[in-house]
């Protein structure tokens, strides 16, 4: 998307919405930092360009997606994280998807 800087910026304040979805209360210290990086105005030097970033309420549909897809991010390194087990024996186990989606079904 050709998304300039303040848009990257308004875009990277969406992504603690997607947190809060999964739980996220971010209290002081928590330390979520969100960044954004937008490469759809390149073009070569010297010339000029023919798109305009995108703004105001074209922004909307990649405001949802900045959300949705910091909470699938969560829950997919929440969820496919394997059992490990570290040093002198110190086990951490992976959450099974299933116990996980019973638990949250009513």
């Amino acid at each position: 998307a050709s998304v300039d800087h303040a848009g990257c910026e308004r875009l990277a304040r969406r992504a603690g919405l997607g947190l809060a979805r999964t739980g996220s209360t971010a209290h002081h210290g928590s330390g979520e930092i969100f960044m954004a990086f937008a490469t759809g105005l390149r073009q070569p030097r010297g010339t000029v360009s023919s798109t305009a970033p995108m703004a105001g309420r074209d922004l909307d549909p990649l405001f949802e997606a900045v959300v949705d897809a910091t909470e699938e991010s969560v829950l997919n390194s929440m969820l496919m994280a394997p059992t490990v087990v570290g040093r002198k024996g110190n086990t951490l186990y992976g959450l099974d998807a299933e116990v996980v989606r019973g638990l949250l079904d009513p």
